[in-house]
Protein backbone atom coordinates (compact mmCIF):
# COMPACT_ATOMS: atom_id res chain seq x y z
CA UNK A 1 0.00 0.00 0.00
CA UNK A 2 2.89 2.30 0.76
CA UNK A 3 4.28 1.97 -2.76
CA UNK A 4 0.84 2.59 -4.27
CA UNK A 5 0.65 5.90 -2.41
CA UNK A 6 3.87 7.16 -4.00
CA UNK A 7 3.60 9.17 -7.24
CA UNK A 8 4.17 7.26 -10.45
CA UNK A 9 6.63 9.95 -11.59
CA UNK A 10 8.58 12.20 -9.23
CA UNK A 11 10.85 14.91 -10.64
CA UNK A 12 12.95 16.63 -7.98
CA UNK A 13 15.31 19.56 -8.48
CA UNK A 14 15.78 18.83 -12.18
CA UNK A 15 18.22 21.15 -13.96
CA UNK A 16 19.13 20.83 -17.65
CA UNK A 17 21.81 22.78 -19.53
CA UNK A 18 22.46 23.05 -23.26
CA UNK A 19 25.91 23.67 -24.72
CA UNK A 20 26.06 26.48 -27.28
CA UNK A 21 28.82 28.40 -29.04
CA UNK A 22 28.40 31.10 -26.41
CA UNK A 23 28.58 28.78 -23.42
CA UNK A 24 25.99 26.86 -21.43
CA UNK A 25 22.33 27.88 -21.38
CA UNK A 26 20.11 26.72 -18.51
CA UNK A 27 16.80 25.38 -19.83
CA UNK A 28 15.53 23.93 -16.53
CA UNK A 29 16.41 25.33 -13.12
CA UNK A 30 15.44 23.02 -10.26
CA UNK A 31 12.08 21.75 -11.53
CA UNK A 32 9.92 19.87 -9.01
CA UNK A 33 6.75 18.07 -10.12
CA UNK A 34 5.04 14.74 -9.65
CA UNK A 35 2.34 12.76 -11.43
CA UNK A 36 0.10 10.61 -9.26
CA UNK A 37 -1.23 7.25 -10.40
CA UNK A 38 -4.35 7.78 -12.51
CA UNK A 39 -3.88 11.58 -12.50
CA UNK A 40 -4.00 13.97 -15.46
CA UNK A 41 -1.40 16.66 -14.77
CA UNK A 42 -1.40 19.79 -16.92
CA UNK A 43 1.93 21.52 -17.56
CA UNK A 44 1.28 25.01 -18.89
CA UNK A 45 3.41 27.99 -19.84
CA UNK A 46 4.61 29.91 -22.85
CA UNK A 47 7.16 28.80 -25.44
CA UNK A 48 10.60 28.55 -23.86
CA UNK A 49 9.25 27.93 -20.35
CA UNK A 50 10.74 24.42 -20.24
CA UNK A 51 7.62 22.28 -20.67
CA UNK A 52 8.90 20.16 -23.56
CA UNK A 53 12.44 19.96 -22.16
CA UNK A 54 10.97 18.44 -19.00
CA UNK A 55 9.07 15.86 -21.07
CA UNK A 56 12.07 14.99 -23.23
CA UNK A 57 14.20 14.62 -20.10
CA UNK A 58 11.73 12.09 -18.71
CA UNK A 59 11.73 10.21 -22.03
CA UNK A 60 15.53 10.30 -22.29
CA UNK A 61 15.29 12.11 -25.62
CA UNK A 62 17.36 15.23 -24.95
CA UNK A 63 19.52 16.46 -27.82
CA UNK A 64 23.22 15.64 -27.64
CA UNK A 65 24.00 19.19 -26.59
CA UNK A 66 21.71 18.85 -23.58
CA UNK A 67 22.68 17.36 -20.23
CA UNK A 68 21.05 16.86 -16.85
CA UNK A 69 23.22 18.87 -14.47
CA UNK A 70 21.27 18.28 -11.25
CA UNK A 71 18.22 16.58 -9.78
CA UNK A 72 16.50 13.22 -10.05
CA UNK A 73 13.59 11.57 -11.88
CA UNK A 74 12.01 8.50 -10.33
CA UNK A 75 9.53 6.52 -12.43
CA UNK A 76 7.87 3.58 -10.69
CA UNK A 77 11.04 2.94 -8.70
CA UNK A 78 13.41 3.40 -11.67
CA UNK A 79 15.95 6.24 -11.58
CA UNK A 80 15.64 7.79 -15.04
CA UNK A 81 18.36 10.43 -14.72
CA UNK A 82 21.15 7.88 -14.45
CA UNK A 83 19.65 5.12 -16.58
CA UNK A 84 21.54 3.79 -19.60
CA UNK A 85 20.14 3.97 -23.14
CA UNK A 86 19.16 0.29 -23.13
CA UNK A 87 16.93 0.77 -20.07
CA UNK A 88 15.40 3.97 -21.44
CA UNK A 89 14.80 2.41 -24.86
CA UNK A 90 12.98 -0.47 -23.22
CA UNK A 91 10.81 1.91 -21.17
CA UNK A 92 9.88 4.13 -24.11
CA UNK A 93 6.71 2.86 -25.76
CA UNK A 94 6.18 0.10 -23.22
CA UNK A 95 6.03 1.98 -19.90
CA UNK A 96 6.19 5.63 -20.97
CA UNK A 97 4.68 6.81 -24.26
CA UNK A 98 4.51 10.19 -25.92
CA UNK A 99 2.10 11.92 -28.30
CA UNK A 100 4.21 14.44 -30.18
CA UNK A 101 3.12 17.95 -31.13
CA UNK A 102 3.44 17.53 -34.89
CA UNK A 103 2.11 14.09 -35.89
CA UNK A 104 3.15 14.41 -39.54
CA UNK A 105 6.75 15.13 -38.55
CA UNK A 106 6.75 12.32 -35.98
CA UNK A 107 5.40 9.67 -38.37
CA UNK A 108 7.69 7.99 -40.91
CA UNK A 109 6.55 9.23 -44.35
CA UNK A 110 7.73 6.09 -46.22
CA UNK A 111 5.99 3.49 -44.01
CA UNK A 112 2.25 2.96 -43.74
CA UNK A 113 0.62 4.02 -40.50
CA UNK A 114 -0.35 0.41 -39.79
CA UNK A 115 3.24 -0.76 -40.15
CA UNK A 116 4.38 1.91 -37.71
CA UNK A 117 1.90 0.78 -35.05
CA UNK A 118 2.94 -2.83 -35.70
CA UNK A 119 6.59 -1.85 -35.24
CA UNK A 120 5.83 -0.65 -31.69
CA UNK A 121 3.98 -3.88 -30.86
CA UNK A 122 6.73 -6.11 -32.29
CA UNK A 123 9.47 -4.14 -30.53
CA UNK A 124 7.92 -3.78 -27.07
CA UNK A 125 5.19 -6.42 -26.85
CA UNK A 126 7.17 -9.09 -28.74
CA UNK A 127 4.09 -9.69 -30.91
CA UNK A 128 4.29 -11.81 -34.06
CA UNK A 129 3.85 -10.10 -37.43
CA UNK A 130 0.31 -11.45 -37.79
CA UNK A 131 -0.74 -10.57 -34.22
CA UNK A 132 0.82 -7.12 -34.49
CA UNK A 133 -1.18 -6.36 -37.64
CA UNK A 134 -4.43 -7.60 -36.10
CA UNK A 135 -3.92 -5.50 -32.97
CA UNK A 136 -2.86 -2.45 -35.02
CA UNK A 137 -6.12 -2.64 -36.98
CA UNK A 138 -8.03 -3.01 -33.71
CA UNK A 139 -6.24 0.06 -32.32
CA UNK A 140 -7.09 2.11 -35.43
CA UNK A 141 -10.72 1.17 -34.89
CA UNK A 142 -10.46 2.03 -31.18
CA UNK A 143 -9.26 5.54 -31.98
CA UNK A 144 -12.28 5.90 -34.25
CA UNK A 145 -10.61 5.80 -37.66
CA UNK A 146 -13.12 4.60 -40.22
CA UNK A 147 -12.36 1.55 -42.34
CA UNK A 148 -9.30 0.58 -40.27
CA UNK A 149 -8.36 -2.36 -42.53
CA UNK A 150 -7.93 0.01 -45.48
CA UNK A 151 -6.30 2.77 -43.41
CA UNK A 152 -3.72 0.29 -42.14
CA UNK A 153 -2.08 0.52 -45.59
CA UNK A 154 -2.36 4.33 -45.82
CA UNK A 155 0.67 6.61 -45.68
CA UNK A 156 0.69 9.70 -43.39
CA UNK A 157 0.32 12.13 -46.32
CA UNK A 158 -2.98 10.42 -47.24
CA UNK A 159 -4.53 11.27 -43.86
CA UNK A 160 -5.79 14.55 -42.40
CA UNK A 161 -4.06 16.19 -39.45
CA UNK A 162 -6.73 14.91 -37.07
CA UNK A 163 -6.40 11.35 -38.38
CA UNK A 164 -2.59 11.48 -38.08
CA UNK A 165 -3.03 12.57 -34.48
CA UNK A 166 -5.32 9.58 -33.87
CA UNK A 167 -2.64 7.29 -35.34
CA UNK A 168 -0.15 8.81 -32.88
CA UNK A 169 -2.57 8.09 -30.03
CA UNK A 170 -2.93 4.48 -31.20
CA UNK A 171 0.88 4.11 -31.29
CA UNK A 172 1.26 5.68 -27.85
CA UNK A 173 -1.33 3.41 -26.24
CA UNK A 174 -0.43 0.24 -28.16
CA UNK A 175 1.50 -1.39 -25.29
CA UNK A 176 -0.76 0.00 -22.54
CA UNK A 177 1.91 2.17 -20.85
CA UNK A 178 1.70 3.48 -17.30
CA UNK A 179 2.48 7.11 -18.23
CA UNK A 180 1.34 9.04 -21.31
CA UNK A 181 3.02 12.36 -22.14
CA UNK A 182 0.93 14.45 -24.54
CA UNK A 183 2.99 17.37 -25.92
CA UNK A 184 0.60 19.97 -27.39
CA UNK A 185 -1.53 17.15 -28.87
CA UNK A 186 -4.19 19.43 -30.39
CA UNK A 187 -2.19 22.38 -31.79
CA UNK A 188 -3.61 23.33 -35.21
CA UNK A 189 -6.72 21.13 -34.90
CA UNK A 190 -10.20 22.60 -35.24
CA UNK A 191 -12.31 22.78 -32.07
CA UNK A 192 -14.49 19.74 -32.75
CA UNK A 193 -11.51 17.58 -33.77
CA UNK A 194 -9.64 18.90 -30.73
CA UNK A 195 -12.53 17.94 -28.44
CA UNK A 196 -12.89 14.52 -30.07
CA UNK A 197 -9.14 13.91 -29.73
CA UNK A 198 -9.00 14.91 -26.07
CA UNK A 199 -12.23 13.06 -25.24
CA UNK A 200 -10.68 9.98 -26.83
CA UNK A 201 -7.45 10.36 -24.84
CA UNK A 202 -9.45 10.85 -21.63
CA UNK A 203 -11.65 7.80 -22.31
CA UNK A 204 -8.74 5.50 -23.19
CA UNK A 205 -6.66 6.64 -20.24
CA UNK A 206 -9.57 5.97 -17.88
CA UNK A 207 -10.04 2.51 -19.38
CA UNK A 208 -6.35 1.64 -19.01
CA UNK A 209 -5.80 3.48 -15.71
CA UNK A 210 -3.01 5.63 -17.14
CA UNK A 211 -1.35 8.69 -15.69
CA UNK A 212 -1.12 11.60 -18.14
CA UNK A 213 1.16 14.63 -18.40
CA UNK A 214 -0.62 17.09 -20.73
CA UNK A 215 1.71 19.82 -22.02
CA UNK A 216 -0.18 22.76 -23.50
CA UNK A 217 -0.32 26.53 -23.81
CA UNK A 218 -4.14 26.33 -24.12
CA UNK A 219 -5.41 27.04 -20.60
CA UNK A 220 -9.00 26.24 -21.62
CA UNK A 221 -7.92 22.75 -22.68
CA UNK A 222 -6.05 22.23 -19.40
CA UNK A 223 -9.06 23.41 -17.41
CA UNK A 224 -11.35 20.92 -19.15
CA UNK A 225 -9.20 17.78 -18.94
CA UNK A 226 -6.69 18.08 -16.07
CA UNK A 227 -6.92 17.35 -12.36
CA UNK A 228 -3.98 19.51 -11.35
CA UNK A 229 -1.86 22.21 -13.01
CA UNK A 230 1.86 23.02 -12.96
CA UNK A 231 2.75 26.48 -14.30
CA UNK A 232 6.27 26.90 -15.73
CA UNK A 233 8.15 30.09 -16.56
CA UNK A 234 11.76 30.41 -17.74
CA UNK A 235 12.68 26.88 -16.71
CA UNK A 236 11.10 27.00 -13.25
CA UNK A 237 7.82 25.86 -11.68
CA UNK A 238 6.21 29.06 -10.39
CA UNK A 239 2.84 27.71 -9.23
CA UNK A 240 1.00 24.43 -8.86
CA UNK A 241 -2.44 23.44 -7.61
CA UNK A 242 -5.84 21.92 -8.38
CA UNK A 243 -7.41 23.19 -11.61
CA UNK A 244 -10.39 25.00 -10.16
CA UNK A 245 -8.54 26.90 -7.42
CA UNK A 246 -5.55 27.75 -9.59
CA UNK A 247 -7.59 29.28 -12.42
CA UNK A 248 -10.17 30.96 -10.18
CA UNK A 249 -7.56 32.46 -7.85
CA UNK A 250 -4.07 32.44 -9.39
CA UNK A 251 -1.38 33.58 -6.99
CA UNK A 252 1.75 34.10 -9.07
CA UNK A 253 1.84 37.21 -11.34
CA UNK A 254 2.82 35.06 -14.34
CA UNK A 255 -0.16 32.74 -13.82
CA UNK A 256 -2.39 35.78 -13.46
CA UNK A 257 -1.09 37.09 -16.81
CA UNK A 258 -1.71 33.74 -18.56
CA UNK A 259 -5.27 33.57 -17.25
CA UNK A 260 -5.97 37.22 -18.12
CA UNK A 261 -4.68 36.89 -21.71
CA UNK A 262 -6.61 33.67 -22.51
CA UNK A 263 -9.63 34.48 -24.70
CA UNK A 264 -13.02 33.72 -23.18
CA UNK A 265 -16.59 34.11 -24.36
CA UNK A 266 -16.86 37.50 -22.61
CA UNK A 267 -13.34 38.79 -23.47
CA UNK A 268 -12.67 41.85 -25.56
CA UNK A 269 -9.46 42.61 -27.44
CA UNK A 270 -8.91 45.58 -25.14
CA UNK A 271 -9.08 43.25 -22.10
CA UNK A 272 -6.42 40.91 -23.49
CA UNK A 273 -4.16 43.73 -24.63
CA UNK A 274 -4.38 45.43 -21.23
CA UNK A 275 -3.32 42.17 -19.56
CA UNK A 276 -0.32 41.66 -21.85
CA UNK A 277 2.79 43.61 -20.84
CA UNK A 278 4.26 43.08 -24.34
CA UNK A 279 1.42 44.97 -26.00
CA UNK A 280 1.56 48.56 -27.15
CA UNK A 281 -1.01 50.98 -25.68
CA UNK A 282 -4.45 50.19 -27.05
CA UNK A 283 -5.81 52.55 -29.66
CA UNK A 284 -9.38 53.74 -29.91
CA UNK A 285 -11.63 51.15 -31.51
CA UNK A 286 -13.05 51.96 -34.92
CA UNK A 287 -16.74 52.25 -35.59
CA UNK A 288 -18.36 49.04 -36.89
CA UNK A 289 -18.06 48.68 -40.66
CA UNK A 290 -21.26 49.37 -42.55
CA UNK A 291 -22.56 46.53 -44.70
CA UNK A 292 -25.72 48.28 -45.76
CA UNK A 293 -27.26 47.58 -49.15
CA UNK A 294 -25.83 50.78 -50.61
CA UNK A 295 -22.26 49.97 -49.54
CA UNK A 296 -20.01 48.68 -52.31
CA UNK A 297 -18.17 45.42 -51.56
CA UNK A 298 -14.46 45.32 -52.37
CA UNK A 299 -14.69 41.57 -53.01
CA UNK A 300 -17.68 39.56 -54.26
CA UNK A 301 -17.69 35.77 -54.44
CA UNK A 302 -20.49 34.28 -56.53
CA UNK A 303 -21.39 30.57 -56.78
CA UNK A 304 -17.77 29.51 -56.28
CA UNK A 305 -17.08 25.82 -56.92
CA UNK A 306 -13.95 23.69 -56.67
CA UNK A 307 -14.06 19.98 -57.54
CA UNK A 308 -11.46 17.24 -57.40
CA UNK A 309 -11.44 13.81 -58.99
CA UNK A 310 -12.06 11.00 -56.54
CA UNK A 311 -9.20 8.56 -56.11
CA UNK A 312 -7.95 7.01 -59.35
CA UNK A 313 -11.27 7.24 -61.19
CA UNK A 314 -9.80 9.65 -63.73
CA UNK A 315 -7.80 6.89 -65.40
CA UNK A 316 -11.05 5.39 -66.75
CA UNK A 317 -12.32 8.59 -68.35
CA UNK A 318 -10.77 8.02 -71.79
CA UNK A 319 -13.08 5.00 -72.09
CA UNK A 320 -16.27 6.50 -70.67
CA UNK A 321 -17.95 9.81 -69.91
CA UNK A 322 -17.31 10.95 -66.31
CA UNK A 323 -20.31 11.39 -63.99
CA UNK A 324 -20.88 13.57 -60.92
CA UNK A 325 -19.97 10.60 -58.73
CA UNK A 326 -16.40 10.79 -60.08
CA UNK A 327 -15.89 14.21 -58.43
CA UNK A 328 -15.70 15.57 -54.91
CA UNK A 329 -16.88 19.16 -54.30
CA UNK A 330 -14.44 20.76 -51.85
CA UNK A 331 -16.26 24.10 -52.29
CA UNK A 332 -19.88 23.80 -53.33
CA UNK A 333 -21.38 26.99 -54.78
CA UNK A 334 -20.66 29.55 -52.05
CA UNK A 335 -21.40 33.29 -52.31
CA UNK A 336 -20.47 36.17 -50.01
CA UNK A 337 -19.28 39.80 -49.96
CA UNK A 338 -16.33 41.47 -48.24
CA UNK A 339 -16.63 45.20 -47.56
CA UNK A 340 -13.87 47.80 -47.37
CA UNK A 341 -12.36 47.99 -43.89
CA UNK A 342 -14.19 44.87 -42.71
CA UNK A 343 -12.86 41.75 -40.99
CA UNK A 344 -14.91 38.74 -42.12
CA UNK A 345 -14.48 35.49 -40.19
CA UNK A 346 -14.45 32.15 -42.03
CA UNK A 347 -14.85 29.25 -39.61
CA UNK A 348 -15.49 25.52 -39.71
CA UNK A 349 -13.84 22.16 -39.21
CA UNK A 350 -10.84 20.86 -41.12
CA UNK A 351 -11.93 19.85 -44.61
CA UNK A 352 -14.92 22.21 -44.71
CA UNK A 353 -13.42 24.24 -47.59
CA UNK A 354 -11.96 27.28 -45.77
CA UNK A 355 -8.41 26.94 -47.06
CA UNK A 356 -9.55 25.97 -50.56
CA UNK A 357 -11.71 29.10 -50.68
CA UNK A 358 -8.79 31.24 -49.48
CA UNK A 359 -6.45 29.75 -52.08
CA UNK A 360 -8.91 30.48 -54.89
CA UNK A 361 -9.39 34.09 -53.77
CA UNK A 362 -5.63 34.67 -53.70
CA UNK A 363 -5.44 32.86 -57.07
CA UNK A 364 -3.02 30.28 -55.77
CA UNK A 365 -5.60 27.74 -56.92
CA UNK A 366 -7.76 27.75 -60.04
CA UNK A 367 -11.54 27.63 -59.72
CA UNK A 368 -13.84 25.04 -61.27
CA UNK A 369 -16.66 27.54 -61.76
CA UNK A 370 -18.10 30.72 -60.28
CA UNK A 371 -16.88 34.31 -60.05
CA UNK A 372 -14.46 36.23 -57.83
CA UNK A 373 -15.07 39.93 -58.39
CA UNK A 374 -12.31 42.15 -57.01
CA UNK A 375 -13.19 45.84 -57.33
CA UNK A 376 -15.71 44.83 -59.96
CA UNK A 377 -13.39 42.71 -62.15
CA UNK A 378 -13.76 38.94 -62.35
CA UNK A 379 -10.26 37.71 -61.46
CA UNK A 380 -11.34 34.04 -61.57
CA UNK A 381 -11.07 34.16 -65.38
CA UNK A 382 -7.28 34.31 -65.04
CA UNK A 383 -5.18 31.27 -64.24
CA UNK A 384 -2.94 31.30 -61.19
CA UNK A 385 0.06 31.82 -63.49
CA UNK A 386 -1.56 34.70 -65.38
CA UNK A 387 -2.70 36.44 -62.19
CA UNK A 388 0.82 36.32 -60.73
CA UNK A 389 1.99 38.98 -63.21
CA UNK A 390 -1.09 41.23 -62.93
CA UNK A 391 -1.24 44.46 -60.86
CA UNK A 392 -4.12 43.04 -58.80
CA UNK A 393 -1.76 40.39 -57.44
CA UNK A 394 -0.21 43.01 -55.18
CA UNK A 395 -3.60 43.94 -53.75
CA UNK A 396 -4.58 40.50 -52.42
CA UNK A 397 -2.06 38.99 -50.03
CA UNK A 398 -2.01 36.17 -47.48
CA UNK A 399 -0.63 35.71 -43.97
CA UNK A 400 0.02 32.00 -43.57
CA UNK A 401 -0.77 29.77 -40.60
CA UNK A 402 2.79 28.60 -39.90
CA UNK A 403 5.09 31.64 -39.83
CA UNK A 404 8.17 29.41 -39.61
CA UNK A 405 7.20 27.06 -42.45
CA UNK A 406 6.26 29.94 -44.76
CA UNK A 407 9.63 31.70 -44.39
CA UNK A 408 12.70 30.63 -46.37
CA UNK A 409 15.22 29.40 -43.76
CA UNK A 410 18.06 30.90 -45.85
CA UNK A 411 16.56 34.40 -45.86
CA UNK A 412 17.07 36.93 -43.09
CA UNK A 413 14.01 38.80 -41.83
CA UNK A 414 15.02 41.76 -44.01
CA UNK A 415 15.36 39.54 -47.10
CA UNK A 416 11.95 37.96 -46.45
CA UNK A 417 10.25 41.35 -46.17
CA UNK A 418 12.10 42.69 -49.23
CA UNK A 419 11.20 39.76 -51.50
CA UNK A 420 7.66 40.95 -52.45
CA UNK A 421 9.05 44.45 -53.00
CA UNK A 422 11.39 43.02 -55.64
CA UNK A 423 9.04 40.50 -57.23
CA UNK A 424 5.74 42.38 -57.19
CA UNK A 425 6.68 46.06 -56.87
CA UNK A 426 9.85 46.00 -58.99
CA UNK A 427 11.65 48.09 -56.36
CA UNK A 428 15.24 47.60 -57.54
CA UNK A 429 16.95 50.46 -55.75
CA UNK A 430 18.63 48.88 -52.72
CA UNK A 431 18.55 52.07 -50.61
CA UNK A 432 14.84 52.66 -51.24
CA UNK A 433 14.13 49.00 -50.57
CA UNK A 434 15.99 49.04 -47.25
CA UNK A 435 14.14 52.21 -46.24
CA UNK A 436 10.82 50.51 -47.01
CA UNK A 437 11.84 47.36 -45.09
CA UNK A 438 12.69 49.48 -42.05
CA UNK A 439 9.33 51.28 -42.32
CA UNK A 440 7.49 47.95 -42.47
CA UNK A 441 9.44 46.59 -39.50
CA UNK A 442 8.44 49.66 -37.49
CA UNK A 443 4.81 49.30 -38.56
CA UNK A 444 4.57 45.72 -37.28
CA UNK A 445 6.62 46.37 -34.14
CA UNK A 446 9.66 44.33 -35.19
CA UNK A 447 12.91 45.85 -33.84
CA UNK A 448 15.25 46.72 -36.70
CA UNK A 449 18.06 45.01 -34.81
CA UNK A 450 16.32 41.69 -35.59
CA UNK A 451 16.23 42.21 -39.35
CA UNK A 452 19.57 40.46 -39.85
CA UNK A 453 18.40 37.29 -38.10
CA UNK A 454 17.34 34.04 -39.78
CA UNK A 455 13.90 32.50 -39.00
CA UNK A 456 15.28 29.98 -36.49
CA UNK A 457 16.77 32.86 -34.51
CA UNK A 458 13.38 34.54 -34.05
CA UNK A 459 10.56 33.77 -31.60
CA UNK A 460 7.11 32.70 -32.80
CA UNK A 461 5.71 36.20 -32.32
CA UNK A 462 8.64 37.77 -34.17
CA UNK A 463 8.23 35.38 -37.11
CA UNK A 464 4.52 36.21 -37.19
CA UNK A 465 5.43 39.90 -37.46
CA UNK A 466 7.80 39.16 -40.38
CA UNK A 467 4.97 37.30 -42.14
CA UNK A 468 2.60 40.24 -41.64
CA UNK A 469 5.24 42.73 -42.84
CA UNK A 470 5.72 40.66 -46.02
CA UNK A 471 1.99 40.63 -46.64
CA UNK A 472 1.50 44.40 -46.27
CA UNK A 473 4.71 45.32 -48.15
CA UNK A 474 2.84 45.70 -51.46
CA UNK A 475 0.14 48.02 -50.02
CA UNK A 476 -2.67 45.46 -50.47
CA UNK A 477 -6.38 46.10 -50.11
CA UNK A 478 -7.32 42.59 -48.94
CA UNK A 479 -5.46 40.27 -46.57
CA UNK A 480 -6.35 36.59 -46.17
CA UNK A 481 -5.34 35.60 -42.62
CA UNK A 482 -5.04 31.81 -42.45
CA UNK A 483 -4.98 30.83 -38.75
CA UNK A 484 -2.34 33.51 -38.05
CA UNK A 485 -2.27 33.00 -34.26
CA UNK A 486 -3.09 29.30 -33.82
CA UNK A 487 0.45 28.25 -32.81
CA UNK A 488 1.23 31.32 -30.67
CA UNK A 489 1.24 31.66 -26.89
CA UNK A 490 -1.82 33.44 -25.48
CA UNK A 491 0.00 36.67 -24.54
CA UNK A 492 1.76 36.79 -27.94
CA UNK A 493 -1.57 36.04 -29.62
CA UNK A 494 -3.12 39.08 -27.94
CA UNK A 495 -0.30 41.31 -29.18
CA UNK A 496 -0.53 40.01 -32.77
CA UNK A 497 -4.33 40.41 -32.79
CA UNK A 498 -3.93 44.00 -31.59
CA UNK A 499 -1.38 44.58 -34.36
CA UNK A 500 -3.75 43.21 -37.00
CA UNK A 501 -6.61 45.32 -35.66
CA UNK A 502 -4.46 48.46 -35.74
CA UNK A 503 -3.12 47.83 -39.25
CA UNK A 504 -6.62 47.22 -40.57
CA UNK A 505 -7.71 50.66 -39.46
CA UNK A 506 -4.52 52.58 -40.21
CA UNK A 507 -4.01 51.10 -43.70
CA UNK A 508 -7.69 50.68 -44.62
CA UNK A 509 -7.31 46.91 -45.06
CA UNK A 510 -10.06 44.35 -45.46
CA UNK A 511 -9.54 40.92 -43.86
CA UNK A 512 -10.82 37.42 -44.40
CA UNK A 513 -9.88 35.77 -41.10
CA UNK A 514 -9.75 31.98 -41.39
CA UNK A 515 -9.78 30.32 -38.00
CA UNK A 516 -11.08 27.41 -35.94
CA UNK A 517 -10.86 29.42 -32.70
CA UNK A 518 -14.25 31.08 -32.31
CA UNK A 519 -13.11 33.06 -29.26
CA UNK A 520 -10.46 34.72 -31.43
CA UNK A 521 -12.96 35.30 -34.26
CA UNK A 522 -15.21 37.01 -31.73
CA UNK A 523 -12.39 39.44 -30.87
CA UNK A 524 -11.52 40.59 -34.39
CA UNK A 525 -14.39 39.98 -36.83
CA UNK A 526 -17.49 42.06 -37.49
CA UNK A 527 -19.21 39.29 -39.47
CA UNK A 528 -18.73 35.53 -39.66
CA UNK A 529 -19.39 32.78 -42.21
CA UNK A 530 -19.73 29.19 -40.95
CA UNK A 531 -18.70 26.52 -43.49
CA UNK A 532 -19.52 22.82 -43.45
CA UNK A 533 -19.08 20.32 -46.26
CA UNK A 534 -17.98 22.99 -48.73
CA UNK A 535 -21.06 25.16 -48.15
CA UNK A 536 -21.89 28.23 -46.06
CA UNK A 537 -24.44 27.00 -43.53
CA UNK A 538 -24.79 30.17 -41.43
CA UNK A 539 -23.70 33.79 -41.63
CA UNK A 540 -24.32 37.08 -39.87
CA UNK A 541 -22.89 39.53 -37.37
CA UNK A 542 -20.35 37.74 -35.21
CA UNK A 543 -21.93 38.44 -31.83
CA UNK A 544 -25.39 37.43 -33.06
CA UNK A 545 -24.21 34.18 -34.64
CA UNK A 546 -22.10 33.16 -31.64
CA UNK A 547 -24.69 34.23 -29.08
CA UNK A 548 -27.76 32.72 -30.78
CA UNK A 549 -26.64 30.27 -33.49
CA UNK A 550 -29.46 28.99 -35.67
CA UNK A 551 -27.77 25.88 -37.06
CA UNK A 552 -27.04 22.71 -35.08
CA UNK A 553 -23.55 22.57 -36.62
CA UNK A 554 -22.72 26.09 -35.38
CA UNK A 555 -23.95 25.17 -31.89
CA UNK A 556 -21.67 22.12 -31.96
CA UNK A 557 -18.67 24.30 -32.88
CA UNK A 558 -19.40 26.72 -30.05
CA UNK A 559 -20.00 23.89 -27.58
CA UNK A 560 -16.62 22.36 -28.38
CA UNK A 561 -14.64 25.48 -27.32
CA UNK A 562 -12.64 24.71 -24.16
CA UNK A 563 -13.13 27.42 -21.52
CA UNK A 564 -11.21 28.26 -18.35
CA UNK A 565 -14.32 28.97 -16.36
Amino acid sequence: MESDARPLLAVDGLSVDFRTRHGKVSALKGVDLHVARGEVLGVVGESGSGKSVTAYSVMGLLERTGEISAGSMDFHGIALAGADESTLSDLRGREISMIFQNPRAALNPIRTVGQQISDVLRRHARASRQDAKAKAIALLEKVQIRDPERRYDAYPFELSGGMCQRVMIAMALACEPRLLIADEPTTGLDVTTQKATMDLVAELTREQGLSVMLITHDLGLAACYCDRIVVMQEGKVVETGPVQSLFSNPQHPYTQKLVATSPRADSTLADLVAASPEAAPATVAAEPVSTADNAEPILQVRNLVKTYAKGQSGIHWPWRKPTQDDFFRAVDGISFDLYAGECLGLVGESGCGKSTTSSMITRLLDTTSGEILFKGEDISQYSAGEFASMPQRREIQMVFQDPHGSLDPRYTAADAIAEPLIRLCDLKDKTQRQTRVNELADMVGLPQTLLTRLPHQLSGGQKARVGIARAIATNPSVLILDEPTSALDVSVQAVVLQLLDRLKRELGLSYIFVSHDLNVVRLLCERVLVMNGGRIVEEGKTEEVLREPKEVYTRELIGAIPQIG
